[in-house]
């Protein structure tokens, strides 16, 4: 079977900006980012290697979730400019590395990754998805996993059930009952997890 290692580029941003030390150039530019990054995929290329490999990135601007839901994600700062000077160099090094590297504007790193990992298992391509970011569970299957680097973790269907208390399938209707403070999403009010994984086990689904 074809593998496929897609990472998820923005999650890798902000993981070296706030892990590396404040390097510069001889101009005194920011390089932090930069190198922390391109660390981190030849290190994640070498633990997973893969037929193929994409790094993806969230685009600039506001996406489809704005227009439903005005307050998506107001609650975060902007990004701050050491940081922000550093994603076009970097994107540039990533793609002279050899990798692909995908930015979709109206949608976030996330759709794409969905999308692609959809695609892939559809033609019968094993796919690991290297992230930090919780949602992305709800894409484990038998030919997809999941992997943290930062901590080490792995998930598999069984490890994201032994994580979450509740399938892939289900994750969506868990985050849905109790919300995402990260991205300023309120769930049902004065429900936490507990309750949300006794009604999830009780009815099957958020629907019924």
């Amino acid at each position: 079977m074809k593998t496929l290692l897609l990472v998820d580029g923005s999650s890798y941003l902000y993981r070296a900006f706030h892990a590396m030390p404040d390097f510069r150039n001889k101009d005194n530019e920011p390089t932090g980012v930069i190198y922390g990054v391109i660390n981190m995929l030849r290190n994640i290329h070498s633990r997973y290697p893969s037929d193929y490999s994409v790094c993806i990135f969230d685009a600039k601007g506001k996406t489809f979730r704005n227009d439903m839901y005005a307050e998506y994600k107001a609650n975060r700062p902007s990004m701050p400019e050491d940081l922000a000077s550093q994603i076009e160099p970097l994107k540039e090094t990533i793609a002279a590395m050899g990798w692909p590297v995908i930015i979709k504007s109206g949608v976030e790193a996330d759709d794409v990754i969905g999308t692609l990992t959809n695609k892939a298992n559809k033609q019968n391509i094993s796919v690991t998805i290297s992230t930090g970011d919780k949602d992305l569970a709800q894409l484990v299957n038998d030919k997809t996993k999941l992997i943290n680097t930062m901590t080490n973790e792995e998930l598999d269907e069984k490890g994201v059930e032994r994580k979450f208390g509740v399938k892939p399938n289900l994750i969506i209707d868990y985050l849905t009952i109790i919300g995402d403070k990260a991205d300023n999403i309120p769930g049902v009010e004065k429900v936490g997890p507990k309750t949300a994984l006794k009604w999830l086990n009780e009815f099957g689904s958020l629907d019924e």
